[in-house]
This record gives C-alpha cells, structure tokens and sequence, in this order.
C-alpha cells in the first residue's frame, strides 16, 4: 500500500496547519513567540515525534526561498520611508557592518571553541565562519512578527530602526553565506577584495532591480485597471482588489528571479520593490494589506513546521553543549558588541537603545534556511551546522523571543499602546486629499471641557468615531469624552494638489 499518496500528503499538511494554528492560540497565555510554537509543533509531528519523514533538503530550500520572498515583500510593503527616515542610517549600518562583525566575532568564537579537546566540533576557520554567517542576521519574520503582535509602542524610533534592520540584513547573511560556501567547494581563500567586488555586485544588481521592479509593477497595475474600462462594464471592487494582490505576488517572484539571474541579490530586491509599493497609492490599498497579511502568516507557519519536520531531536543532543556556548557568545556578546561597534560613530543613540538593540537580536527560520545551503553544497560538517544553527535559534526564540518587551519596560522605552485607523476598520482612498489620524485622550486634553464641542482641534479635522474599550461610538458636539477614549481624525492634506 502506498502511502505517500496525494491524499494523504493533503491530510497530513492541512492536519499541520489545523494544530498549528490551535495551539499557537495557546502562546498569548504563555507569552511564548507564535512563531516558536509552529516550529515546536513541527517537531512533534516529525521523526522523533509522531514519526512524519522529511529530510529533503532541496524542497526544504526552495520552499524557504518563496516563504521568504513573501516575507520580505510583505515587510518591506509596510516600511513607510516617512517612518524610517530618521532611522535609516543606524538601520543600514546594523544591517550591513552589524552582520559582518556578528558573523567574524562568532566565527572567530566557534573556531577558538573548535580548538579545544573536550568539544565534538573541529571546524576548521572557513567552516567556522560559514556557521557564524548563516545565524549572522536577525530574523525579519521574528521581529515583524514580535513587534507587530504586541500593540506596543517604543520610544527614540527604535521600532522602526529595528523593523529596517531585520528587514535588510538578511540579504548581507545570505550573501556572506553564499561567497563563503563558493569558496569551500572551490577550494580557494577569501580575500577582502574578493568579497567587497562580490558585496558591491549584488548590492548594486539588487538595488537597482529592485526599485525598477517596484516602478514596473506600479505601471502593470496602472495598465490593469485601464484595461477594459471603457467598454462601460465596471470590475467588480473585491474581484480588482484580489486580481491586484495576485499580480503583485507574481512580480515578486520576477522581481527575485531578475535580480539572482543578473547575480545580484533577490532578497534585497524583493524588499525594495515592497518598500516603492508600499509608499505609492495603491488603490484600495486595507484589502491588499489584509491578502497579503494572510499570505505572510499563510508563509510563516509553512516555513517554520517544514523546518520542524526537517531536524531530527535526538540528532541535536551531541551538539547541545556547545549549541548553548554558542547561542549564549551571540546573545550576550557577539550581538552586542556588534551593535555597539557598528553604532559608535552615531552618538544620538542613547546607550539603553542600544543595549536594547543587542537584545533584539531574534533568530528564526532564515538562519535555518541559511544552514540548508552548507548541506545541498555537501560541506564538510554541515550535518552538524544545521544542528547547531536549528538549537540556536530554539534558544533565541525561547530565550530573546519572550523578552522583549519585558527588558523595554525595564529599560524604560515602552511608551503608551499604539493604536491606529486600523484599529477602526476604515479605510480612505490614496486619491483623496484627506488623513487618517488617532488620538487616545488624557485627563490634559480634556482640561479644557469634556465634549468635542470644548476640544481645540485643528482646522479642517473632524472626529469620525470613538473607541471606548470594545465600544466604537458615532460621536457628536455635545458627547461626553473620558480619558482613554480613542478618536479616529480624518485630517484634510492641505499639501494635497
């Protein structure tokens, strides 16, 4: 009897997801990364679980190839520049001499640690390196993920800063990995010169697909909506809406293809074309957002139980101790270090952001999806590097991962819960001269009286709705407001035209 049947591989993966899904409700309880429990729930269906066989690394590889594009397109469809603006110098420099000296203070560890007699790693400096290169960038999944989830707010822009960060240094890990692993299996040394043309080509390729990528499909979208609009039958609204998110979707693919075909680098690309997209008018932009979203997530859970089925527990015993060694050099110097080199020159940046920079250093399913690499090249070693970086991230997940906001309260960079017109459900569209804005009210703004009427707010704004707790409220002058209401502003553009 046959049984990996297309039936059954559809009962298995929509078993999966179902579980997934039912238990990850279980981490808000806990407080434990939504995230980790897709992987957790992954292992505990794979081999040294309820036994599903998965060790094919190629698919593993190209399904966190597409999982990842998805991701970092989405990411970068959600960077407003007006956001990063002020953040974006310390946001590339983490994300570029961040990585390169996470990934040479690292490899330079895990090399001492391959020295010694008690350890059962002998990486040779190469290897070492490639380890540490794989794990060298915080995870884009993780953070957005992280972040987003908790409806908090940070001070001095960090979240911003961070969101840049981890959206852009994983192509930087993804090309040190790369020209590192090419120089293995050819046999020959790296050079600084070699690796600043390689860094220079696929950053140069990557950026300029990527932002002509991103001008393209703002022109295809454009070319879509004018296609039949005179024969006097009007697309349905939903019907565009989801017809737009597919072609954005396939562009994006175009997009990674163009950029590694011309030896540049995908995911930098990807992320720009999102960044174009993402700050031009789109129409009907809330319904993009959510089908995208749902595809995110849809690629998130994918990657992380693939890569649950993927390791073998029991395999990850030998290499626990210094699996720990090395999880605990990048959490608790490595990254810091890293972070506080790099951001040196950038005195603005108080020393808590900073220590709390070093915090979120979140590995995820791109450092595993990294460490695949060494094993389709059929690196020396690279059982064990898949191993290490799998535990590795566990530990960050588990470790980094449910402390985050805990350590900026404690480093006092949480200011008041965030909210915004999303929290309303109402959308405007890009055409329109007008805004959306919120603001939750303090026991100051109502100092002046206790209804709208009373409140000084600025020419052309009118108040559309209140938010009191679950309660929305259509709101008029002589309504009564307590502190805590939110109000959702439609401001006019006077810039507009």
């Amino acid at each position: 009897m046959e049984l990996m049947t297309s039936e059954n591989i559809l009962l298995i993966g929509s078993t999966l997801l179902i579980a997934a899904i039912l238990i990850g409700k279980t981490s808000y309880r806990f407080g434990l990364p939504l995230l980790l429990i897709f992987l957790i729930v992954g292992m505990l269906f794979g081999t040294d679980g309820l036994g599903i066989h998965f060790s094919d690394m190629h698919t593993a590889q190209f399904i966190g190839m597409v999982a990842l594009c998805i991701i970092l397109f989405s990411g970068g469809l959600g960077t407003r520049i007006a956001a990063v603006r002020p953040v974006i110098l310390p946001g590339l420099v983490l994300s570029t001499a961040g990585v390169l000296l996470t990934a040479f203070l690292t490899g330079a560890f895990i090399w001492w640690l391959s020295g010694m007699k008690w350890t059962n790693i002998h990486f040779p400096f190469m290897v070492s390196l490639l380890l540490a290169a794989t794990m060298s960038s915080t995870d884009s999944a993780s953070v957005f993920g992280i972040l987003g989830s908790r409806k908090v707010g940070l001070r001095h822009n960090l979240r911003p800063m961070l969101e840049l960060e981890s959206g852009s240094n994983d192509p930087m890990a993804y090309m040190l990995t790369i020209i590192i692993i090419e120089a293995l299996t050819a046999g020959r040394s790296l050079s600084a010169g070699a690796i600043a043309m390689e860094l220079l080509l696929q950053f140069g390729v990557g950026i300029a697909t990527g932002l002509a990528m991103g001008k393209i499909t703002l022109w295809l979208i454009s070319f879509y909506r004018r296609l039949g609009s005179g024969k006097g039958v009007k697309e349905d609204t939903a019907q565009a809406t989801s017809m737009i998110s597919i072609l954005m979707i396939g562009t994006v693919f175009f997009t990674f293809a163009v950029a590694t075909a011309l030896s540049g680098n995908g995911y930098l690309a990807v992320y720009l074309c999102g960044i174009v997209l993402g700050n031009s008018r789109l129409p009907n932009r809330r319904g993009i957002s959510k089908f995208l979203d749902g595809m995110t997530w849809f690629a998130q859970i994918v990657v992380f139980l693939m890569l649950g089925l993927l390791v073998n527990p029991h395999e990850m015993v030998s290499v626990a101790p210094v699996s720990l060694l090395i999880g605990i050099f990048i959490i608790c110097a490595g990254r810091p270090l890293s972070v506080f080199i790099s951001l040196a020159p950038l005195r603005h940046i108080s020393f808590r952001s900073r220590l709390f920079v070093s915090w979120v250093g979140l590995r995820g399913a791109v450092p595993i999806i990294f460490a695949t690499y060494p094993v389709v090249a059929d690196i020396e070693g690279a059982g064990q590097i898949f191993n290490i970086v799998f535990f590795v991230t566990l530990l960050s997940l588990l470790v980094q991962g449910t402390t985050v906001i805990p350590v900026a309260r404690w480093l006092g960079l949480v200011k008041s819960r965030e909210c915004d017109s999303d929290d309303f459900g109402v959308e405007l569209a890009d055409e329109l001269p007008t805004s959306l804005h919120t603001l939750r009210l303090s026991a100051h703004d109502l100092a002046g009286g206790a209804t709208l009427r009373d409140m000084q707010l600025p020419p052309g704004s009118l108040v559309m709705m209140i938010r009191r707790g679950d309660r929305y409220i259509v709101p008029n002058g002589t309504h009564r407001l307590h502190p805590g209401d939110i109000l959702l502003i439609i401001k006019e553009d006077r810039d507009a035209g």
